[in-house]
This record gives C-alpha cells, structure tokens and sequence, in this order.
C-alpha cells in the first residue's frame, strides 16, 4: 500500500515564520536572499530559474519556502537568451557556500552547514544535478520539470549518489516534445529518487510570470499547480535536510497525495520513454 503524501494541503499553504528578503548581491553573486525571521541552525537551498527568467518570477515561491523555515539563495544571473549552464551551476554551489558561511539578519538567523540542499526549475533544473555532482555539501537536490542543459544533466544524474526529487508530467506526458526529459533524469538517477507527477503539470505553468508568458504565448502560470509544487518542495526538504521525520512520506517513492501522482519502476521508464541507458537498446 503506498504511503500517503500527509499535510500536503496544509504545506502548500504559507507556513508560520515571518519572512525576510535580502541583496545577495553584497556576497558579491546577483539575487536576492529569503529567509526565516528568526531562527538557528536552519536548512537552507539555492534556488536555479529556468530559461529566460529571473527571481521575481518565483519569489511567492520562494518566500513561501523561508515561511517554512528553509532559507533560500537565489542566483539573478544567466537571464539572458544564451545562458552558460555550468556559469549556473557554479552559482548555485557559490549560493549554498554563502548560506552556509554568512551569518545573516542581525545575528538571528543562522543556516546549518549541514542541512544544505539545491533546488532549480527547469533550466535551473539541470543545473541542480550538475552543481550536486561529486559536492559534498549537497544533501538533497529537488529538481521541478528539469529541462536539457549541456553538459547533460541525464547523464550526470548516473554518477549522483544525493537524494533526490524529480517533478514532471505524468505518464500521459510527451517528453519528446518537452524541453526536458524529467522521466529519463529520474531513471537514471543514482542515489535514492522520488519522481512526483502533479496533475495536469507541464514546466511553463509552474514560474510567476503570467503576463510575460502570455505575451510570448508560452502558456499561463497555474496557482493551483504552483501551490501542490510548493507543498512537495516543502516536505521533500524538511525531511531530507532538517531530518523531520514527520514528513518521511516526502521521501517515499510510492507516496501518493492529492493532486500529485508517483511513478517508479515500469511506469517510471514508460514515462521517460526508453530503456534504462546501459540496457541494449534505448530510444536516444
């Protein structure tokens, strides 16, 4: 029987901390810096953007990680039409250094070295994997609707021992014609994996930034989406940074809950599309 995804609703909801903003940029890295009011010892992540989009499009994201007591470092760089992907995931490991070695607010707020994790959305996605890689600071990467970056985060994902959460589509999903293969990613992910498939999700629905997507024509934000990603984000990090175990069904690869399906095994590579990549035959 699969384990159920508890408080779901409750974690997509704010949580009870009261939030601070802040200027990465005096560290000397672009972004900005959302944390707890308070509060000692906290897991903290950075944060990657997808293609062409900036912080603003998730700080009620973001925000609602820190009301959750998760700090949060997110990188303003590699906006442009041409990203450097590894320029990405270098500044995503600088974020996590910084969260770990910055004492921040006024000596109130301080994040453990050790509760460190990495989170990204699709561009920023793939670069996740790519800056957790051989990184020992890096206990847990969440990756939502991971898009293709070069070097491939597909591959890389074979040589990731961190525990991991992939969100993508379903099994109705088409990879072939996203910019991503989060199925294949998943499948191919060494360490402890858990693929989360919202209902009705696709990666354009997940960022803020409804009316440049709608003057672009690439689709509209979707709160209710939003909100379930939030939720998962929320459980998966506190378990598996803050070692809560009140949320260990976060970290189940069968945990079910509403709105928010799991794939594993046959379903998992059906998904993706293909034979796991050392089997003798694969579609790519």
């Amino acid at each position: 029987m699969s384990a159920k995804l508890k408080k779901l609703s409750d974690l997509s909801k704010r949580g009870p901390h009261r939030v601070l903003e802040g200027d990465l940029g005096y560290t000397g890295l672009p972004g900005k810096v959302y944390t707890p009011a308070e509060g000692k010892n906290l897991p903290g992540v950075a944060f990657g953007h997808d293609w062409l989009k900036d912080v603003a499009a998730y700080e009620d994201t973001l925000r609602h990680l820190a009301s959750w007591g998760i700090a949060v470092a997110a990188p303003d760089t590699e906006t442009g039409f041409k990203p450097d992907h590894v320029g990405l995931a270098a500044d995503l490991e600088t974020a996590m250094q910084i969260l770990g070695g910055v004492r921040l607010g006024n000596g109130n707020i301080s994040i453990s070295p050790g509760k460190l994790g990495i989170v990204g959305h699709g561009m920023g996605g793939g670069a996740a994997v790519l800056a957790a890689v051989d990184n020992p600071k890096a206990k847990a990467v969440a990756a939502v609707y991971p898009a293709n970056v070069a070097p491939s985060a597909v591959e890389a994902a074979r040589n990731l021992f961190v525990p991991g959460m992939v969100v993508g589509p379903g099994e109705d999903g088409d990879s072939l014609f996203d910019p991503g293969n989060p199925a294949k990613l998943a499948y191919n992910w060494a360490g402890e994996v858990v693929y989360r498939a919202p209902k009705k999700g696709d990666q354009q629905s997940f960022s803020e930034d409804n009316l440049v997507k709608r003057i672009l024509g690439l689709g509209k934000s979707d709160r209710g989406l939003q909100e379930t990603i939030r939720g998962l984000l929320v459980g998966y990090l506190l378990h598996q940074l803050d070692e809560d175990k009140s949320y260990a069904s976060y970290s189940e690869p069968d945990a079910e809950g509403s709105g928010a399906e799991s794939l594993t095994g046959e379903k998992l590579s059906k998904a993706a599309g293909l034979a796991r990549d050392n089997a003798g035959f694969s579609l790519f």
